[in-house]
């Protein structure tokens, strides 16, 4: 079934045209990844979708039933409430359900007296009660409290308010309370910015599984692999369509760039080819020659002329340089140690990175990743350890909310009041490899686009000459074609590279070294993200070999004590299995008999009867206590 089309959309603002002639149609349960640069409409077409925006002309359908949850990239809010207090606000309806049963309950027990009121709010009762259930409303706090945990929340973080947040981690509230809505079309605007891997893996769970259809927009090349089964590519002011995921997409797109190069230089050729015979015809001089040369003439103004493949696409020049070689070792970081007041972020962190190194920081959210970058750059000091750079060792700093720019200057003088010695068509002239062209140089860095921003403060680190470069989530906002471009740039780069990043095809494609960090400090692995993870496994692996191992060697009466505690755990797990299992079994009993209880409070016979009234209704009280108990012993079991 179609859930969205869209026919010979066209969207202006002003003069600029952004979108032409866009054409798509989505089916029930397909999931989308839109692609292209920065600019080109991808957003816009989410707010026209969304309703946000009109348009100038064509047709947009949705099925009848489509409803829209729409998650922005950059939003903020703000409220009063705690983490979960906010995100259950999704099921305040189920809510108002709950608290009106409690309120029916309270009058059905004043009201045992008055048989008609009585029936009246049995009736009532009746019908909240199986609206409840048929809502899932026994289990919406525990689907609530998994999608926190699951998007990176901890139990311990439920009951903070919303009000002393980040922006990623509001981010991050809206995407769980948007995810627990479950509208049937799902608009995600770059949804992993604010996750760490272990929450982007979740959420890519998660989306393969949705029912509904899924739009998103995203630049992490590897979720689109793991996620889409259809890509939308804009550029030109169009939209292409390709079946796969990312991986197909680039293999399917290649053939067709090929295909189009091929069609177009034949088709420059057969031009060229005919306008030489013209030519020639005509410079015969006779009447049947000009007529020859006119009738080819009409017939080449007929044929409609192909555009050069990829003829506005444009990518960013990015190339770094050193002006000075550093010493073989560039820094050695001992026994360094932070923490606030009672909490330890990490310690005991020793490594040492040498020159030529393209090494990569990771570890989850909030463990210490850019404190320790802050310390490396003297902004905050440690609780203990020491910092040493090497000989000749000169740094520069890529901030992920780009806080070396000055948001009061505008884009020229950001670049020219560190660069004196450039004159304006130099610097110019650099801003235009950069996508920055004509008038766009003077616009002030406020008003730039978080990718925008991110090309002005790389194009800043270039200029520095710098052969070290710390780099915080540098391709946080780049579009697909940034990201290669500096990954390229930095392949080729002779200088040293420390770099903080999510961005599981960055770390492929860039490193080859890989230094985890946790609370007691750094592990090192010599090789990129793939040989991370294959690593990881074989010490694993390794692990259980020598478990193994050292279970031979041990004494009998060891193996006898392992047996035994191997044995009481398998028991302890057989009979957690069976104690949910008789949980479920007594939740469907208890569930079944408030059911029965309910209808009996219907019956003429019961509800005239106040005495028998109030003991079915103080029976049903005690019911539901009782499974609000088991949900609750049920899901402490399922943790």
């Amino acid at each position: 079934m179609i859930v969205l089309s869209c026919n010979n959309l066209n969207k202006s603002f002003g003069i600029d045209k952004i979108l032409e002639n866009i054409n798509f149609t989505i089916n029930e349960h397909d999931k989308v990844g839109i692609i292209g640069v920065n600019g080109t409409g991808k957003t816009t077409l989410f707010k026209i979708i969304s309703g946000i925006y009109g348009y100038d002309s064509g047709e947009i359908y949705k099925s009848k039933d489509c409803e829209i949850g729409y998650l922005e990239q950059n939003t903020n809010f703000s409220s009063e409430n705690t983490i979960l207090d906010e995100v259950l606000d999704v099921f305040s309806d189920l809510i108002k359900i709950k608290d009106n049963l409690r309120n029916l309950e309270n009058e059905i027990a004043n009201q045992s007296n008055n048989p008609k009121i009585l029936e009246k709010l049995m009736s009532e009762y009746s019908v909240c009660l199986e609206k409840f259930s048929n809502l899932n409303g026994y289990s919406y706090e525990s689907e609530a409290k998994g999608v926190l945990r699951g998007l990176g929340f901890s139990e311990e973080e439920f009951q903070k308010p919303i009000k002393i947040l980040s922006g990623g981690e509001k981010t991050r509230i809206l995407l769980s309370k948007l995810l627990l809505k479950k509208p049937t079309l799902l608009l995600l605007d770059e949804p992993t910015n604010h996750l760490d891997s272990e929450a982007t893996e979740w959420l890519e769970l998660f989306l393969k599984q949705y029912k509904g259809t899924v739009i998103l927009i995203s630049h992490d090349r590897y979720f689109l692999d793991q996620v889409v089964n259809k890509v939308f590519e804009i550029n030109n002011k169009k939209l292409k369509t390709y079946n796969g995921n990312y991986s197909d997409f680039l293999k399917l797109s290649k053939i067709e760039k090929e295909i189009e190069k091929k069609n177009y230089e034949n088709q420059q050729k057969e031009i060229k080819k005919q306008e030489e015979s013209i030519q020639r015809l005509k410079a015969f001089g006779r009447e049947k020659h000009i007529k020859r040369a006119r009738s080819k003439e009409k017939m080449l103004d007929k044929i409609e002329i192909l555009d050069a493949p990829d003829k506005e696409r444009k990518k960013a020049k990015i190339n770094f340089s050193t002006s000075i070689s550093s010493g073989n070792d560039v820094l050695q970081v001992k026994n360094i140690s932070m923490g606030y007041e009672d909490k330890n972020l990490f310690k005991n962190t020793t490594f040492n990175i040498y020159r030529g190194e393209k090494v990569a920081l990771i570890g989850p959210n909030g463990i210490g990743k850019s404190t320790l970058f802050k310390i490396i750059m003297n902004e905050i000091t440690p609780t203990n350890g020491d910092i040493k750079f090497g000989t000749n060792v000169n740094i520069s700093y890529f901030h992920q909310e780009q806080k070396t720019l000055n948001l009061k200057n505008t884009i020229i003088d950001e670049i020219w009041n560190d660069n004196k010695n450039l004159t304006q068509t130099e610097v110019r002239n650099l801003l235009g490899s950069f996508l920055f062209e004509g008038e766009e140089v003077f616009k002030n860095i406020s008003m730039l686009s978080g990718g925008e921003r991110a090309r002005v403060a790389i194009l800043k680190l270039i200029l520095s000459n710098s052969n070290f470069l710390l780099l915080d989530e540098p391709t946080n906002h780049l579009d697909i074609d940034s990201k290669e471009v500096l990954e390229d740039a930095l392949l080729s780069y002779d200088g040293t590279v420390f770099i903080i990043s999510h961005d599981r095809y960055f770390l492929n494609t860039v490193v080859d070294k890989i230094l985890v960090l946790d609370e007691n400090g750094v592990t090192e692995y010599l090789g990129n993200y793939d040989y991370y993870i294959e690593k990881k496994k074989q010490l694993k692996e390794t692990k259980e070999l020598k478990e193994l191992s050292d279970k031979e060697n041990k004494t009998k009466t060891q193996l006898k004590e392992e047996k035994k505690k191997e044995r009481e755990i398998r028991e302890l797990q057989k009979k957690n299995r069976n104690k949910i299992q008789n949980i479920e079994k007594e939740i469907e009993e208890i569930e079944s008999k408030i059911n029965q209880l309910n209808l009996k409070l219907c019956e003429e016979e019961v509800y005239s009867n106040p005495e028998k009234s109030k003991e079915i209704h103080s029976e049903k009280v005690v019911l539901e206590e009782r499974l609000s108990n088991l949900y609750v012993e049920w899901e402490e079991l399922l943790i």
